[in-house]
């Protein structure tokens, strides 16, 4: 049995600069864990696959192409391939959330 602990996994660099853990990576699926500290998100992007974000703590504005919407912990949400998606801590709390891509993606994420 393999076990990823997040404060065990090391720091990735990405073009967010935020503290990004890739927990799993295999070819059928990606996961890392997005720590956002108050008033930190992401960069608009695109990715070539499809993506969900689980909140796990705090509560994050999602963008998902022209929708836009906050979400609290313990909701997923849904972002297909193609379209520009984005999260941000309007909050003063730090939020933490799960990113899945499937499959992990064979080409690079387009930052906008």
């Amino acid at each position: 049995m393999k076990i990823a602990k997040v404060n065990e996994t090391a720091i990735i660099e990405t073009p967010h600069k935020l503290d990004v853990r890739r927990l799993y990576d295999k070819d059928s699926a990606q996961a890392v864990h997005i720590k956002f500290e108050a008033g930190e998100s992401l960069k608009p992007h695109i990715t070539p696959v499809d993506v969900f974000f689980y909140v796990l703590e705090g509560s994050l504005d999602v963008l998902v192409g022209e929708e836009k919407l906050t979400i609290e912990a313990d909701c997923l949400v849904e972002s297909p391939k193609d379209i520009v998606h984005c999260l941000y801590n309007n909050s003063d709390k730090v939020a933490r959330v799960l990113v899945v891509k499937a499959p992990k993606p064979v080409s690079k994420t387009k930052v906008l």
